[in-house]
Parts: structure tokens; C-alpha cells; sequence
């Protein structure tokens, strides 16, 4: 019976140390009795009486209070799988090396090499002096570090912030506090893992992008949709890290604000820290004027030319944000202004099986996530291609007309300039995939 058992325990250390979830664990079985009780929090399932979590060996859980002691067992040999006197008693089956044991049965226990800890690289290995210089000027404290400190995560710079490593003119300071030209940082030594110093070394692919005005303090540039404007979670680059390795000697590049990855059109870009936060300024005091062209299902009402509904921002289950419109009672309620015109309306093209549809002119007075992309939605009018908000029967159809991607696209945008005050109007007409669909 013994020799069956061995054979079981043979064929699962085969299959455990062949799925991905382990590639670094070395395993082994042992010989005893009576571990049918002991279970983990999470299981891979083998075919002999005890089965182990490979991804938490900590999270060892009994089934009864009768066997604590061999819980305690268990804990033991995985971190410490070469202890002395209390192994006594059992076997190492290896494998392909038959079992003699002088016990009928068997039983399994895992013990294994813990996964290496990740090597770390330094981005500074003593501590640095930064002089601010007139582009830092006005910057947050902490953001004018990450800039400085790539690859480190946000986390990271916080905590030496916290624990008053970092310090400007010699004094503690704050996340908030803001730097001034002149101003020495002490910024301490950091260190980063070897995941982020290789997607470091990997920089984005440099890439110009249309521009439709540029000079000495900001650019305003023609995005195409399907590209992220910064990288982010599960984006490696976007347009601003592009940018810069394609313009390795501009010394200040950052972004105005956001679009969305599937919208295109207008897109700020400053060349200055002081224009940086000028026009910032005037995109928080809603002084700029900010219009898309959005292709939405049905006909839109004529008499409805704003949308005041305050929007709610939250999480689903799978971590993705999600907005959705709210009641002005709501704690977390922001409010949100859109403004509506009918641009031009479509009828159905039954033949292709395409609804009534309508070409509007939106300008927005607040800038929240997904503001239009929700509010038209609220409507019963949803954005053409919009997969979080949209008509999902609808968007399976638009494609095979010629529509494969949202019909949402930064239009017009008008703004001071931040060095001469002159008010600046901009148009980035429709891409040839949009105005092919309407035309």
C-alpha cells in the first residue's frame, strides 16, 4: 500500500512543479499517517489525502482543533524544511526513486524553497542636493520628486516624505508644500525592483504627433484615438512619454489635462512650468471653452440643450473605474455641466441596420471622468462605440459599416495664452475613420 501511495505522491510532485503558479518552489513528499483533515485556504488539489497552496504555503488552515499540533508541523517544515531532531521519522521521497517505509499508509506534506526576494536596483545610491530651478518653481513637492525619481512608486516617495528623509533648505516639509527656484531638496538615497529598472531601460518608442499650434511655452496637438495619453495601470507609455524620447532636448514637457484613450482631437501640452500652471488655472476656473463632436444614438430633442447632473465615481469588483449620474443628496456627488447642440441628424439605414442617429456639438463646464460619455448615456442616448456606456447590441453592428471605434472627438478648444493673454481658438477636424461614417 505504501508503494501505491509513494506512486501518487511521485505523479503529483510531477504536475505541481510544472504549473506556472510555482515556477520557483523545489517540493517534497513525506511518509506518515492521517492528514486527511488538514486543509489550506486555497488548494491545489492532488490525489493523496493532504494538498498544499503553493501561492500562500502561510495560509495552512486545520479542520479541527485535533490537529493543531500537526499544523504547527506543516508551518514548520516548509520554512524550515532542514530542522533536526523533530524530522526524525521521515522520508524524502525524490523522484523516480521507489518507497520502502515501514508504515502501511502515506501521508503528504509539501515543504519548499520560499521564492527568491527581488533584487533591488538604485536610482540614487547617496543622498542628492536639487537646486529648483524656474521650471520646478511653483511645483508640488511631491510631484516634483517623481519627476525627478523615475520608477519609484508613488508609495515610496510619500513614505520619505513622511519620515523626513527628504528636505527643502535643510526643514522638514510636506507632500503639498511647494517648491520655489532656488530651493536646495535633499532628496535620500532610493532604491527600485529589478521589474521597474528593466521597464525602465525600455523607454517608449519616440513619435511625433500632428501638431496644430506650438510655440516657445506649450503645443497643442492632434491625438489619435487608441493611444493613452500617460502610461498607467496596464499601459506602458502614452502620448507625453512618446514625446519626450522623441524631443530629447526639450527640458520641460507635461501635460494640460487628459483625454480619454478612444477619444481624439485636441490635446494640451506646456513647454513651461509657469505655463504649466497658468492654463491648468484656467481649465480649473472653467475659463476655457472645451466642445467635442459626438455621434449618439436616436434623435436628440431639440429643447434639450443642458445636462445638470451631479456624477458619482467608483469601483467595480474587477478594480476598473466606473462613473455613473447621482442625486445632489449624494456625499460623494460632483456636480457636472454639459452643454448640447444638434449638429446634424441621420436617419436609420435600416438595410445595414443602423438606428436614427445624431451629430452633436458638446461642451462640457466641469471636466469629470466620462463626463459626456455618462450624461449622454443618462439621456437614452448613448455615444456610437462607447464599449463602458454605450448600446452594446448596437456596437456589435457598427464596425461592419465602418465604425470601429467610440464617435467622440475633441473638437474645438479655446484658452488665454499663458504668456501673452491672447484668447486662442483651436480645431482639429474629424478624422477621415469619423467623417467617412457621417458623411
Amino acid at each position: 500500500m505504501a508503494q501505491a501511495h509513494a506512486a501518487e505522491a511521485l505523479a503529483s510532485a510531477s504536475y505541481l512543479t510544472t504549473k506556472k503558479e510555482v515556477p520557483t518552489c523545489s517540493l517534497f513528499f513525506e511518509c506518515a499517517d492521517g492528514l486527511e483533515q488538514l486543509t489550506p485556504n486555497t488548494t491545489i488539489h492532488v490525489k493523496i489525502p493532504f494538498s498544499v497552496s503553493m501561492r500562500q504555503p502561510d495560509k495552512f488552515r486545520p479542520a479541527s482543533t485535533d490537529n493543531r499540533s500537526v499544523f504547527s508541523w506543516a508551518r514548520h517544515l516548509w520554512h524550515r524544511p532542514a530542522c533536526g531532531g523533530e524530522m526524525a521519522g521521515w522520508t524524502k521521497i525524490q523522484t523516480n526513486q521507489p518507497l520502502t517505509h515501514k508504515f502501511a499508509q502515506v501521508k503528504h506534506i509539501i515543504e519548499g524553497k520560499s521564492p527568491q526576494e527581488p533584487t533591488q536596483n538604485p536610482v540614487s545610491v547617496a543622498v542628492r542636493l536639487i537646486e529648483v530651478d524656474e521650471d520646478g518653481a511653483g511645483q508640488r513637492l511631491d510631484n516634483f520628486l517623481m519627476r525627478h525619481l523615475k520608477g519609484v512608486p508613488k508609495t515610496h516617495v510619500y513614505r520619505i516624505i513622511r519620515s523626513g528623509e527628504v528636505r527643502i533648505n535643510k526643514g522638514r516639509c510636506q507632500a503639498d508644500t511647494r517648491v520655489e527656484a532656488g530651493d536646495v531638496v535633499r532628496v535620500p538615497p532610493v532604491r527600485i525592483s529589478d521589474k521597474v529598472q528593466e521597464k525602465a531601460e525600455r523607454p517608449a518608442p519616440a513619435r511625433e504627433f500632428p501638431i496644430l499650434f506650438e510655440d516657445d511655452h506649450l503645443m497643442a496637438l492632434d491625438k489619435p484615438a487608441g493611444v493613452a495619453v500617460h502610461g498607467g495601470s496596464g499601459v506602458s507609455f502614452g502620448v507625453i512619454e512618446q514625446l519626450r524620447q522623441a524631443r530629447p532636448q526639450a527640458k520641460f514637457l507635461e501635460l494640460v489635462h487628459r483625454l480619454d484613450r478612444e477619444t481624439s482631437g485636441i490635446l494640451l501640452v506646456a513647454k513651461k512650468r509657469s505655463a504649466l500652471t497658468k492654463l491648468q488655472d484656467q481649465f480649473r476656473e472653467r475659463e476655457t471653452g472645451k466642445t467635442y463632436l459626438a455621434l449618439v444614438n436616436g434623435a436628440w430633442p431639440a429643447n434639450k440643450k443642458v445636462i445638470d447632473t451631479p456624477l458619482h465615481k467608483y469601483l467595480q469588483a474587477d478594480g476598473e473605474r466606473r462613473v455613473r449620474v447621482t442625486t445632489v443628496e449624494d456625499p460623494d456627488a460632483m456636480r457636472a455641466l454639459t452643454l448640447v447642440k444638434v449638429r446634424s441628424s441621420h436617419v436609420p439605414r435600416a438595410m445595414q441596420g443602423l438606428p436614427a442617429m445624431s451629430l452633436l456639438e458638446v461642451t462640457i463646464k466641469t471636466g469629470r471622468t466620462h463626463q459626456i460619455r455618462v450624461h449622454l448615456s443618462s439621456q437614452g442616448h448613448a455615444i456610437a462605440g462607447d464599449d463602458k456606456y454605450g448600446d452594446f447590441d448596437l456596437n456589435k453592428r457598427l464596425p461592419k459599416q465602418g465604425l470601429k471605434r467610440m464617435f467622440l472627438h475633441a473638437w474645438r478648444l479655446q484658452f488665454n495664452h499663458p504668456a501673452t493673454g491672447e484668447r486662442i481658438e483651436l480645431h482639429a477636424e474629424l478624422p477621415d475613420e469619423l467623417a467617412g461614417f457621417v458623411a
